[in-house]
């Protein structure tokens, strides 16, 4: 029931995932009379369960979190730590997504705060990022804490052994930077991960690191200005092309080139964020998704559950933080 477009997106979104993958059973969660108009005939592996409440996209996570207890977001959490389900994907609130899940489904041990990760396309490939919004201010710890959780994702859906991890800053020099990630350079210098060092901003797209470790703030402002920076290219080469007869023929030889362009740098094609370091998978979903873009988020809830990422990182954090004395 979340997002900007609510049923209207996520039911076509979801009847075009079952469209594309066999082997998977959804469950509808939201109000049944807003959610039965969009489908046209029942589906057996598409199931509706019921919730009367919904969060609001400006609703304070608290108000959320002690208010909707019946909300579509609440009661699909609910589903994951019974057991119900496997995963869980929304459009809505991120605060109170993240709040709501944390208070559900709690953090992994020795996990202090969950984090947010996504893929951003690169030269080689795609980097991923994190975190992207869910810890604004971050100790030295909590960044190597994200690092390992990325780098075991990371090695999970893309099968790199050894991930490149790098820690964004303002600079490649060893002077630069505040003091958190300047400690956190050295918690990852003496760590066993592949850790490359300082990258800038740049250098996310350059295809030269796997994974980014920064602080919410920092990653969120870093990801919407890219997203912003794509949309104004789009826009340009449209209006340019457009400018008279002659750049209008140009722009039918080109449009191959263009088509490719324009889906590698599609966002819609990288929708879908981790809620890394719980006890269940959990995948944000932009708020203005569209049809596509929802149904790669729930493709990534999926490939995370086939890779058993909570049960991975687990493993990961507890061989990276667990000494034989902390464990007696």
């Amino acid at each position: 029931m979340g997002g900007d477009h609510g049923p209207q997106v996520i039911v076509p979104a979801a009847l075009n995932f079952l469209r594309n993958s066999k082997d998977t059973a959804l469950i509808l969660v939201g109000r049944e009379e807003a959610l039965r108009p969009y489908l046209a005939k029942p589906h057996p592996r598409l199931h509706i369960h019921h919730a009367s409440q919904e969060v609001a996209m400006d609703e304070l996570p608290s108000k959320a979190l002690r208010n909707k207890k019946d909300s579509s977001m609440r009661v699909a959490l609910d589903l994951v730590k019974q057991g119900k389900a496997n995963a869980c994907v929304s459009a809505g609130n991120t605060g109170a997504l993240m709040a709501t899940a944390r208070f559900v489904l709690k953090t992994l041990p020795h996990v202090d705060r969950p984090a947010i990760m996504t893929a951003v396309p690169s030269k080689t490939g795609q980097t991923h990022m994190l975190d992207l919004g869910a810890n604004v201010d971050c100790t030295a710890e909590h960044l190597f804490q994200f690092a390992v959780m990325g780098n075991e994702l990371v090695r999970a859906v893309t099968g790199l052994d050894a991930p490149r991890v790098g820690l964004l800053n303002i600079g490649a020099e060893e002077i630069k930077g505040n003091d958190q990630v300047r400690a956190a350079h050295e918690f990852l210098s003496q760590s066993a991960l592949n850790y490359i060092g300082y990258v800038e901003g740049d250098d996310i797209y350059l295809g030269q690191v796997d994974v980014v470790v920064c602080d919410g703030f920092v990653g969120n402002v870093a990801l919407k200005t890219s997203e912003g920076v794509a949309k104004l290219l789009a826009h340009l080469l449209k209006q340019h092309f457009r400018h008279n007869l002659l750049t209008r023929l140009s722009g039918l030889v080109a449009l191959p080139v263009l088509n490719r362009f324009r889906k590698a740098v599609d966002p819609r094609r990288y929708n879908g964020a981790s809620l890394l370091g719980l006890r269940g998978i959990v995948i944000k979903s932009h708020g203005g998704a569209d049809v596509l873009s929802f149904e790669n988020a729930i493709h990534i809830a999926k490939k995370e559950i086939l890779c058993n990422i909570p049960e991975r990182i687990e493993h990961q954090v507890a061989a990276h933080f667990v000494t034989p004395e902390s464990s007696e």
